[in-house]
């Protein structure tokens, strides 16, 4: 009965954070001047198994350089011993971590309305999955394309090579939205 009530109050928690993302980026005002700060949010999937959801504030410096202080969490599933497929439990419950950190993003191409960025982290990125301090080292390439009033989306090829968790390598695609903020 407690497996279905955790269930339960996870779904709920996960519809209502999906809402709060979605009257976020319809109620923020856009702005399209250069060198200003833009709040980045990102997911997507990692091999093997792994979902990733990033939240950044990036700061774009001369020609599209840029550097982003970031929080990440990570979350693995796997199936479930009992039924041998993906259930609530085995999906939310198996792996998870978070992280902060700061990455540079030198620019190594330019279009009218697209930049790509090598996204480099500098020192790595600290954090935690439930038991012990997990660090690692990010690397990767972003391709943003510029929207009005500022907005951008785009898309990340990345890499991180873990230390001190379950994982060595993840490797995967991310996709978000940049929003600018004042």
């Amino acid at each position: 009965m407690k497996n279905e009530e955790s269930g339960m109050k996870n779904f709920y928690l996960n519809k209502m954070f999906v809402l709060a993302v979605i009257l976020f980026t319809t109620c923020v005002p856009g702005f399209a001047d250069n060198h200003r700060g833009r709040l980045q949010i990102g997911t997507g999937l990692l091999y093997e198994r792994g979902m990733d959801l990033t939240v950044a504030y990036e700061h774009e410096t001369r020609y599209h350089n840029a550097w982003e202080y970031f929080g990440n969490v990570y979350l693995k599933w796997d199936e479930c011993a009992s039924c041998g497929h993906v259930c609530p439990k085995s999906f939310w419950s198996n792996y998870n971590t978070w992280g902060l950190g700061v990455a540079y993003k030198p620019c190594v191409t330019r279009g009218r309305n697209h930049h790509g960025n090598l996204r480099i982290v500098g020192g790595g990125s600290l954090g935690s999955d439930r038991h012990n301090v997990v660090g690692s080292v990010h690397a990767g390439y972003e391709h943003s394309y510029s929207l009005r009033k500022g907005w951008q989306v785009y898309w990340q090829v990345k890499s991180d090579l873990m230390i001190g968790g379950n994982d060595l390598f993840r490797t995967g695609v991310v996709i978000g939205v940049k929003l600018p903020i004042k």
